[in-house]
């Protein structure tokens, strides 16, 4: 009897249901799109196989700026913490980052929850194998099984799972993370396309049973006394409990005597491993080697979730064997008696070369096919996610024949992050940094909401109650600042003598100061001056925060905005799709090769690509002026 094959029809097809998965299908749905998320197990989805956190240093401002836009991570994790604290506080507010400890079962069956019950939106337990292009364009996904979906729309957001392989000592499991089943079959349907496919590898660190731990022994990490969320949806008070703490212990010179009696024993160091790991979170055997003057490192000691004793050893990534694991582990105080529970593991896996993307992660060869997340070469739940939600955005935006959204490097982390990974041949696992963004004075974390919620709820993902409180919360900044821009103080006695008690000059007899002016001083701040301005409004904590950044960096944020402008210039100077780079005479062979493969959308992008140089930039420009007349 001939095998009866499955054909249903969607909008949208999202491959994976990790961190990009959840934000692309969540999109999806909500704009509208009969959509089908493919995960190979339901028990994986929003799963987290390495750190407890979300958030960290630049990563908790892709969580805000997603937010803003309307996606899910941040009001997941606000239901879901169990410790928060701002990090880099002694620092700008450019580099504050919020970081949040998850409960990791809590936030996977409380995101699980909110998917299940997305209108319009099917989970489907099933290894999809194929993706079916007819004359450039996608017409639906196949399954291991054969089932065929059809649909004009599919986003690939496989993570670690293709061709998954784990590794720790001689052991060698081709297994996706925590033992589950790897995607053995979509990278041949990959190749078949003509999507270069590569080979990268991260690494998780051992869990330990926190019973067999002295904690006595580590320095404690508490979390924030006041919590900030990561929604704008929320209040510190809707979100406040009690929370648990974290621990600080080191590596010590007999670690690393060990580590380095062993490294012959490291797949890390045989060779057994091919793929290139992340150069920004290197396994503890990989920083003992490089950095042998360094006597101790940093290791943070992370709760798995209330539900559970194990505990996570952040910074102690590790694929050694796994004896030398339980030798290394217990040399560090408060570990001498540890026992482990899951053992540290490398893990490789296949990904794509993300410069055959658009700005808009579609891929330019293939209409309506997408990509995002860890399959891109990125790392990190909180770049998958933006990813994520940014092709699950564009394609809903497309299929309905609206304008496709690209964030710029000036308007979001998230833009830069894209932006690079489409742009620059990344050679390893690229991880968000502060330092990547060039305007980060005005992409603080703190005003995400200023620079993408009116993109958000043009989009429609914003809700309406959101952008209400969002525009509120504008106006009052507005006029907050304007009134302390327009208020005067005197040089009363009573103004003096507050100044002394602050340790700030005095004020000379005759002549008056504004309040904003006053901010701008570094012993002074909007909250310490409501001692002086008796008319002061009642105003949430947000709205305070930004009046006090806006005065007092004014002088910076306007000396980036005029960088900004400069940008934009040659971001706005658009470069034709289907320019023919090989006869324009004074670029060079290099940069003509790079033009032709990447094909930049501006000037600006052009000149972001490794190997095009400013000379190349300037004959580019002269030919676009001559392109431009002749084709007016």
């Amino acid at each position: 009897m001939e095998t009866q094959h499955i054909h249903e029809i969607y909008d949208a097809a999202v491959v994976g249901a990790g961190h990009a998965g959840v934000e692309a299908a969540l999109a999806c749905a909500r704009l509208g799109l009969k959509t089908i998320m493919f995960t190979v197990s339901v028990d994986s989805i929003a799963m987290m196989p390495c750190n407890p956190n979300i958030g960290g240093s630049s990563k908790g401002h892709l969580v805000c700026e997603l937010d803003a836009l309307g996606g899910e991570m941040g009001r997941n994790i606000d239901k879901t913490w169990i410790q928060s604290r701002m990090l880099n506080e002694s620092k700008g507010p450019a580099v504050h980052s919020l970081r949040a400890q998850a409960d990791k079962q809590d936030y996977i069956r409380s995101m699980r929850k909110t998917l299940e019950n997305t209108p319009g939106l099917t989970i489907r337990q099933a290894e999809v194998a194929e993706i079916c292009v007819e004359d450039g364009k996608v017409t639906g996904v196949k399954t291991v099984s054969g089932a065929f979906y059809e649909c004009p729309r599919a986003i690939l957001c496989t993570g670690v799972y293709l061709k998954a392989r784990c590794i720790f000592g001689d052991v060698s499991e081709y297994t996706g993370p925590n033992g589950l089943k790897a995607a053995n079959h979509l990278t041949a349907s990959l190749i078949d396309l003509g999507i270069p496919v590569k080979r990268f590898k991260t690494g998780t660190p051992a869990r330990v049973d926190g019973r067999t731990v002295d904690f006595s022994k580590m320095q404690v990490q508490h979390g924030d006394p006041f919590v900030r969320p990561f929604s704008l949806s929320n209040e510190p008070e809707d979100i406040d409990k009690p929370q648990v703490d974290c621990y600080l212990t080191y590596t010590n010179e007999e670690t690393h005597q060990i580590i380095r009696e062993n490294i012959s024993r490291s797949p890390l160091f045989s060779g057994t491993i091919e793929g290139t790991g992340p150069r920004y979170c290197p396994s503890i055997e990989d920083k003992v080697m490089k950095f042998p003057d360094k006597d101790r490192h940093q290791i943070f000691v992370e709760p798995e979730g209330l539900y559970t004793n194990e505990v996570y050893l952040s910074g102690m990534s590790s694929s050694m064997p796994e004896d030398v694991q339980y030798r290394m582990i217990r040399t560090m105080a408060g570990f001498e008696h540890a026992s482990i529970v899951r053992n540290a593991y490398a893990i490789e896996y296949d990904c794509i070369d993300a410069t055959v993307l658009k700005a808009t992660l579609e891929f330019k060869e293939i209409r309506g096919l997408y990509s995002a997340g860890q399959i891109n070469g990125s790392s990190g739940y909180e770049e998958a996610a933006v990813q994520g939600l940014m092709a699950g955005i564009n394609a809903s935006l497309s299929l309905k024949g609206r304008k496709e959204v690209v964030l710029d490097r000036s308007q979001a982390y998230i833009g830069v992050l894209i932006d690079d990974l489409v742009t620059k041949e990344s050679a390893e696992p690229y991880r968000m940094m502060t330092s990547r963004a060039e305007y980060r004075l005005l992409l603080r974390q703190d005003n995400a909401d200023l620079r993408l919620c009116e993109i958000g709820h043009d989009i429609g993902l914003l809700t309406e109650e959101d952008y209400q409180a969002f525009l509120l919360r504008k106006q009052q900044i507005e006029e907050e600042t304007k009134r302390m821009e327009t208020t005067f103080v005197g040089a009363t006695e009573k103004t003096n003598t507050f100044l002394a008690a602050h340790g700030s000059d005095p004020l000379k007899e005759g002549h008056g100061i504004t309040l904003a002016e006053l901010i701008k001083r570094p012993e002074l701040d909007y909250e310490v001056l409501s001692e002086l301005d008796p008319l002061r409004p009642e105003l949430s904590w947000r709205v305070k925060e930004q009046v006090n950044i806006g005065l007092k960096y004014e002088g910076y944020i306007k000396r980036q905005m005029i960088q900004v402008e400069q940008f934009k210039k040659l971001e706005n100077r658009e470069i034709p799709a289907d320019l023919d780079y090989t006869p324009l005479k004074g670029l060079r062979i290099e940069a003509k090769q790079k033009l032709m493969k990447i094909r930049p959308a501006n000037i600006g992008q052009a000149g972001r690509i490794s190997g095009v140089s400013p000379a190349d930039v300037n004959v580019l420009l002269v030919y676009l002026e001559q392109y431009n007349k002749t084709h007016q």
